[in-house]
């Protein structure tokens, strides 16, 4: 859901390699160098003393090729109390038993991880870089009461357009695993027809009633979408470290279409710091940018998909500032 920019987090794009090709993602860039542990940790630092800190998150391609970069991460952070939060985004073939009771011990760690539903529609839209590639999705069942018992693992559900009239099900599905935190991400910068968005609609209130429903119950739910803004749709606003130590104020080059406006949003790099206020500004010119590169139609889907997004948010907000009031007072 697009907004201002305010409360910038860290964005450490700590690699562009993947083992997913996913149909709908656009972020995957091969022969690329991964940050080193050395600079992800000096990242950390910088935001830290230069920024103030706040919240870190963690992307790709997928950041768990490069653990020990993640881990420099996490460990960097600790030792810094101006870090609230460390958000890694995975599509969790990098994760194992292991990994899992690291992120239980560890007090800042947030965990994401990519699962859009039933496993005929998880392995619709994936696949593997090779033959030998683990299916994502029996990888996480493995998985499963692990994950349940780790705190703040959320799911980020994306919803391609093909996919867009089995939303609803596929979110029942995933709470019936036993999930209740959750990203909904409607697919970006890709081509909606008119029938597929009236279904993300008619998907999403349906969900709606069911997330209602629940806090209506005091049964716990949290939708990160809720609380996420951001100037353009699915691109993160913020202190943005590429895996080439490069500085931007977006990641809009993560997109391989738009890897051309890398060159306009730098604003430094690790050794060259920008300041806050450089950022900010720079922020303001990528959702121009983005009107002015992509294609008309893949722009509209992109703004038509994300109002979608916005109208559940602005009808669950009554119910859950309820829901929340309830909780404080008991």
């Amino acid at each position: 859901m697009s907004g201002g920019f305010s409360n910038a987090p860290l964005i450490l794009t700590v690699t562009r390699e993947c083992n997913l090709r996913c149909a709908y993602c656009p972020t995957v860039k091969e022969g690329w160098p991964s940050l080193s542990e050395e600079d992800a940790r000096r990242a950390v630092a910088l935001f830290a003393e230069k920024y103030g800190g706040g919240d870190i998150k963690l992307f790709g391609g997928e950041p768990l090729l490069v653990p020990e970069v993640v881990w420099a991460v996490f460990e960097e952070a600790r030792q810094r109390p101006e870090i609230r939060w460390v958000y890694l985004s995975t599509n969790g073939l990098g994760l194992d038993s292991r990994w899992l009771k690291r992120l239980r011990e560890y007090p800042k760690a947030v965990l994401t991880i990519s699962l859009d539903g039933r496993p005929e529609d998880n392995r619709r839209f994936r696949k593997g870089v090779s033959s030998d590639t683990p299916d994502a999705y029996a990888h996480l069942m493995s998985l499963l009461p692990e994950l349940l018992s780790t705190p703040r693992v959320v799911v980020t559900q994306t919803i391609a357009p093909a996919s867009a009239e089995r939303a609803a099900e596929n979110f029942e599905h995933l709470l019936n695993l036993g999930f209740w935190r959750f990203n909904l991400l409607p697919g970006y910068f890709i081509p909606w027809r008119s029938g597929q968005l009236e279904a993300l609609a008619e998907s999403f209130d349906v969900m709606a009633s069911r997330m209602e429903g629940r806090w209506n119950a005091d049964e716990s739910f949290y939708l990160r979408n809720l609380f996420t803004w951001a100037p353009t749709p699915f691109f993160n606003t913020g202190l943005v470290v590429d895996a080439d130590r490069t500085i931007h104020p977006s990641n809009v080059g993560l997109s391989g279409q738009l890897d051309g406006l890398r060159g306009k949003t730098q604003v430094g790099d690790l050794d060259n710091p920008p300041e806050r206020e450089l950022l900010q500004e720079r922020a303001k010119e990528v959702r121009g940018m983005l009107q002015e590169t992509l294609p008309e139609k893949v722009w509209s889907s992109t703004l038509a998909a994300d109002a979608a997004l916005t109208a559940l948010c602005q009808r669950l907000y009554p119910t859950y500032l309820a829901y929340r009031k309830r909780r404080n007072a008991a």
